[in-house]
């Protein structure tokens, strides 16, 4: 099992973690379908006007939760105003108990970020960064429609670091359109140089209403094949673990210490609040999902739709998040509901059980998808 840093709780509290939306970019890009687009700086500034006053009048927790980390996401959280970002932290801890080492993550892509950003983000608690680097190839760049090329990306690395961030992710993509496994290692040992303590890697998903679905869907012969894709998956995972980097979820990887406790959290149904446009809650097993029209959000009208979740559904979601892990989970009270299941995928070599916990093995993991749908009901 990964440790990490801070993740020991106080006796009787029960750990809760933030999320805050900012759904503006510079630009979208081509593969994207986030609840996120271009906006003007007083449509941005009013936003965050908004959230100020939905963090202000949210309903107060139970004093024994505590929050035990900040996430901002998006869109890109880093196109704020250094100003504005504090002032959604500080709204936070005015409101919510937050833990003295809680985990504070800011997203953040390559020219979105300057010094005097970093050093607002460092001086109001931020300790973690998260850079949207996708490719170190600046063509594929181009072809994803990212703002940056790899130039920027590592003048923002280099900032983060000189300003004192020491737990850094990078984001990386692979099965680009017309991309090899040698373009794939090239990117790897570019990042690898710079040493982050946190890696995320995933596969190029044709996400419908995109304008990257548009232009492949149906058009294979212009995307690496499966074989390619599972390859580039393989070199990527081993040459990561070669270099002292623990694989402890199907597409992250962590230097020891490090592996992001708010991922981590959603992976193990963790209760978790998130505020502004789109964001979902999990308190209790009741699922609450705010507005997701910004006109609407604007004029204060922050209420979504709130749904109590089933216990099927809450055994459904142990298992489908719970197996992302590369540890797995222990079946516990769920083992006689889904005992057979859980021996038919054993026989067919996609899952594996040791000391009390069932995990994907590496076939499960290239057909993970197949996997966790055998235990949905």
């Amino acid at each position: 099992m990964i440790k990490n840093k801070g993740t020991k709780k106080e006796a009787g509290k029960k750990p809760l973690e933030l999320y805050i939306h900012i759904p503006f970019c510079i630009r979208k890009c081509a593969y994207c379908d986030f609840l996120s687009a271009p906006a003007a700086p007083e449509v941005q500034e009013a936003y965050v006007g908004q959230l100020l006053q939905e963090i202000a009048a949210s309903k107060k927790l139970p004093e024994d939760y505590e929050a035990v980390t900040v996430f901002f996401g998006g869109g890109t959280p880093g196109i704020l105003k250094g100003e504005l970002l504090c002032s959604i932290l500080r709204a936070l801890r005015d409101r919510f108990s937050v833990r003295e080492d809680a985990e504070i993550t800011v997203e953040a892509n390559p020219g979105t970020v300057n010094r005097d950003k970093l050093v607002q983000y460092r001086e109001a608690g931020v300790n973690r960064i998260s850079l949207g680097l996708q490719s170190a190839d600046n063509q594929e760049l181009k072809l994803l429609g990212r703002i940056h090329t790899w130039e920027q990306f590592l003048e923002s690395f280099q900032l983060a670091r000189e300003t004192g961030f020491r737990n850094i992710n990078v984001d990386l993509m692979s099965a680009l359109p017309g991309q090899t496994t040698e373009s794939v290692h090239r990117t790897l040992e570019r990042v690898l140089a710079l040493s982050p303590e946190h890696i995320s890697a995933y596969s190029l998903i044709l996400e419908e209403g995109t304008p990257f679905h548009k232009r492949y869907e149906g058009h294979p012969e212009l995307l690496p094949s499966e074989e390619e894709e599972r390859q580039m998956y393989y070199d990527t995972r081993d040459r990561l673990c070669a270099c002292g980097y623990e694989h402890y979820e199907i597409s992250n990887f962590a230097k020891p210490g490090y592996a992001c406790r708010h991922n981590l959290g959603y992976w193990e149904r963790t209760d978790y609040k998130g505020f502004g446009l789109g964001a979902a809650s999990l308190l209790k097993n009741v699922r609450h999902t705010n507005q997701t029209d910004l006109t609407e959000y604007l004029k204060g009208n922050f209420a979504g739709t709130e749904d109590p979740l089933t216990e099927q559904a809450v055994r459904e979601e142990y298992f489908f998040l719970g197996l992302r892990k590369m540890e797995g989970v222990e079946p516990g009270r769920y083992r006689e509901h889904y005992e057979e299941r859980i021996q038919r995928l054993q026989a067919q070599q996609l899952l594996e059980e040791k000391d009390g916990r069932i995990r994907l093995t590496e076939r499960g993991t290239d057909v993970s998808n197949y996997v966790m749908a055998q235990f949905l009901d």
